[in-house]
């Protein structure tokens, strides 16, 4: 017994040893490309095992008390509990109630605005005529800066005309704050988010067109108040640009401490990562040549998330003090719940998910649906 003793910790003691020697290091210097790491479910609170018919052993279980099995799926009936809403149509923007416990989603091809919560059937909140031609409809929503007092939203959609932001009140028909971005045969959809202090974040698609062009708002991170007028403090007074050179934008998100705010964007060559800087958008700080559909992101003190829709996954990446990134990235919900697109951080620090499945994916017969999930570790809330 002795003997086995000594043994075993003589190989505890070596495996500890590779463990501490092969321990991977990266530059925090420059534009970072692509490198997939695989990770369990544990980071996100345990989202369903998928098991995997041809391992030749069984997959590990998840946390404590949760099954390694796949929730039951039949009709809009989905037992994952981190499904919040099934069978929508898919999903353009998310953006969470104060509460924390529901959401507003907006469906991309229909318009239509829905408030969601675990238990509760989707309640009609407003339907915004849209035009979905070049990858438009309505791909952008946030609450107002001053959401609990006035109770307006904010969209972002492509009409018969232009691209435009407009702001909604329950029960009145959407009025325009910003009209006239160019509309093309591509890259119509947009994207918004809201700065830290209140201005509203509006990412145009190029259209088809020159990103380059000053004179065009199209390919453009605009900076505007809540009236659509230039926010102050842009690069040039009186202009809503803040910065320009996108193709076709897939999300904007702040971390509300560092104040760093990031864009998504697919350019023709490969899907970007940019950080947002006033004025010409500088390098990507991070490029998927793969292309992976890089969609909506979620930014909190140590992690930005940033969903896939072609890769079905969502890939996590830790930013430093100055903006460069530590460690490896994460691929997290790998095909857990298909082609993922709008994210959203909620009050709590959790994570809201939209998919757009029954957009060139496989959908389940839940599909489209909206989930809640525990962020990746290095910042934020746990569970409630």
């Amino acid at each position: 017994m002795a003997v086995h003793g000594r043994f075993r910790r003589g190989v505890a003691a070596v495996l500890l040893g590779l463990l501490l020697t092969s321990c991977a290091t990266f530059p925090d210097q420059g534009p970072r490309d692509w490198k997939e790491k695989l990770e369990g479910a544990g980071e996100l609170g345990g989202p369903p095992v998928i098991p995997d018919p041809d391992a030749a052993v069984p997959p590990p279980p998840g946390p404590a008390g949760q099954s390694a099995t796949p929730p039951a799926v039949g009709g809009c009936t989905d037992t994952d509990p981190q499904v919040i809403a099934t069978c929508l149509e898919p999903v353009g923007a998310i953006a969470v109630l104060p509460d924390a416990r529901s959401a507003l989603v907006g469906e991309r091809a229909t318009g239509r605005i829905l408030k969601v919560q675990k238990d509760t059937d989707p309640q009609l909140v407003a339907s915004v005529p849209v035009d979905t031609a070049g990858g438009g409809g309505l791909t952008g929503l946030v609450l107002s800066p001053a959401y609990s007092e006035d109770h307006l939203l904010y969209a972002y959609i492509t009409t018969a005309t232009d691209n435009r932001v407009v702001r909604i009140a329950t029960g009145e028909p959407a009025k325009p704050v910003l009209v006239g971005i160019p509309r093309g045969a591509t890259h119509n959809g947009g994207a918004l988010g809201v700065d830290v202090d209140g201005s509203l974040l509006v990412a145009t698609g190029d259209a088809g067109g020159n990103a380059a062009d000053p004179a065009t708002l199209a390919g453009k991170l605009l900076r505007i108040d809540t009236l659509g007028h230039p926010a102050t403090g842009n690069p040039t007074a009186g202009s809503p640009v803040l910065s320009s050179g996108l193709h076709a934008p897939g999300g904007i998100c702040t971390d509300p401490v560092s104040t760093l705010t990031w864009i998504t964007d697919r350019t023709d060559t490969q899907d970007v990562l940019h950080r947002v800087v006033p004025g010409p958008l500088p390098a990507p700080a991070w490029t998927w040549p793969d292309r992976p559909g890089v969609a909506g992101c979620m930014a909190q003190p140590g992690v930005v998330a940033i969903a896939e829709t072609g890769a079905a996954a969502l890939f996590v990446l830790r930013p430093g003090e100055n903006g460069t990134f530590t460690g490896e990235p994460q691929t997290l919900l790998a095909n857990t719940y298909g082609r993922l697109n709008a994210a959203a951080l909620a009050p709590d620090g959790l994570l809201w998910l939209g998919t757009v499945n029954k957009a060139g994916g496989k959908p389940v017969p839940s599909d489209d649906r909206v989930v809640r999930v525990q962020p990746p570790s290095g910042g934020g809330a746990s569970k409630a």
